[in-house]
């Protein structure tokens, strides 16, 4: 992977290449449940997609924790070497969990082609993704990041923005002198990005008091597509995860009531810590909302488990006691699937207000059912929100007569 990284130039994007085979590897441990193994190389699987790579194979193995030097076992690599030989077209294999950078050298050395972990290919599209300066900045410290301890398996020499006599401490070996280059890139970087979240804070003042509500969510669950229907802009949406990455904020008056609507960058499960220190103050968006609006993807089998992953980064981020909202997208794709064609519109309206109401007791909030895609209940979503809104204007003005 040596020629695909160099210090201070555009990142050539090696997993981009048209038509990339690659081969997906996963364990299971001791304390993990197959089935929801087989669903996170699933959501792999798509992210391979999403990069530009098509999966010829996955390989799974059960191992009570990963092998210090070959991630998996002995007689498992063997059999991914023997599908490598066999295919040709394989050129990139990919792996669930975070590898070393003995593991990664390893690996790349005895498979002969390019490896990597989750948390690079989420680096990777996120860095295909970043349109904005702030966004292409926090992409980069990420991957300064990501890379510093992996230096000795991903290449055996960097190319130096400087170097040369005089440069080199007495004694340091090469990797040490590399070491410090990406140091001092990240400290770069890191005073790079406080210049724009300065300016971004300033931004954010200028907006006055008005009420924030911010859209979150697991990525690919339809959060832009509903930012565009209920502000009537143009974010780009698409079936990939990650389609969003930079923030978008609009201003939104509905009859006479204002208020600023954010599209934030989705959550997914093993996203890397790097990605959200230097994502900070894009999620400050999140921290700072009044009202949040959880997006969730009824139709996909695992909602549950995605509801519980963006509760726990909400947590994380101190923003998990805020007002939400949880909208149910999708609709339209879960009775497809679920209800029978022959259910009268009397008996499917009583079955989902037996799931409202299950989701109300479970979840304690507000939550609405919708298809955004085929703009189905936005109303009752519109008028459910203005409600909070109304509310929170109230609380934080509570002398003062509105027209709303």
């Amino acid at each position: 992977m040596s020629e695909d990284w160099n210090i201070g130039k555009e990142r050539k994007k090696g997993i981009k290449s048209v038509d990339e085979h690659c081969v997906l590897v996963g364990i299971i441990k001791k304390d993990e449940i197959e089935a929801d193994v087989m669903e996170h190389l699933a959501e792999l699987e798509f992210l391979a997609t999403t990069a530009g790579a098509i999966t010829s194979k996955t390989f799974v193995q059960k191992l009570p924790h990963p092998h210090v030097k070959t991630f998996v076992g002995s007689g498992k690599l063997q059999e991914i070497k023997n599908y490598i030989d066999n295919n040709p077209t394989v050129t990139l294999a990919i792996f669930d969990d975070d590898l070393t950078g003995k593991q990664n050298n390893f690996l790349e050395s005895y498979l002969k082609i390019k490896i990597v972990d989750r948390s690079l290919l989420i680096l990777d599209i996120f860095a295909g993704r970043a349109q904005t300066a702030q966004a292409k900045t926090q992409v980069e410290m990420a991957q300064m990041q990501y890379l510093l301890p992996r230096l000795r398996g991903m290449w055996t020499h960097l190319e130096r923005q400087r170097g040369g006599i005089g440069m080199r401490g007495p004694g340091e070996q090469e990797i040490e002198t590399d070491r410090r280059i990406i140091r001092e890139k990240i400290a770069i970087l890191k005073k790079k990005l406080e210049k724009i979240e300065q300016q971004t804070l300033t931004q954010r003042k200028n907006r006055g008091e008005l009420i924030r509500v911010a859209l979150v969510g697991y990525t690919n669950v339809g959060k832009s597509t509903l930012m565009n229907l209920l502000s009537k802009s143009e974010v780009f949406a698409e079936n990939k995860l990650f389609a969003t990455l930079d923030t978008t904020v609009r201003k939104i008056v509905w009859e006479t009531m204002p208020f600023l609507l954010s599209d934030t960058v989705g959550f997914i499960r093993k996203l890397p810590h790097h990605l959200i220190e230097s994502f900070k103050s894009t999620l400050d968006e999140v921290r700072e909302s009044d009202i949040l609006v959880h997006v969730i993807d009824i139709s996909h089998p695992h909602y549950e488990d995605q509801i519980q992953t963006v509760q726990n980064t909400l947590n994380d981020m101190g923003a998990g006691q805020k007002t939400t909202l949880m909208v149910f997208n999708k609709m339209d794709i879960y009775t497809k699937t679920y209800f029978d064609d022959y259910l009268d519109n009397q008996t499917k309206k009583e079955i989902i207000a037996d799931i409202k109401e299950k989701f109300t007791n479970m979840y304690h909030c507000e939550n609405v059912m919708i298809s955004a895609a085929n703009k189905d209940n936005i109303d009752e979503l519109k008028n459910i929100l203005s409600e909070m809104i109304s509310k929170e204007y109230t609380i934080r003005y509570p002398y003062q007569v509105k027209s709303w």
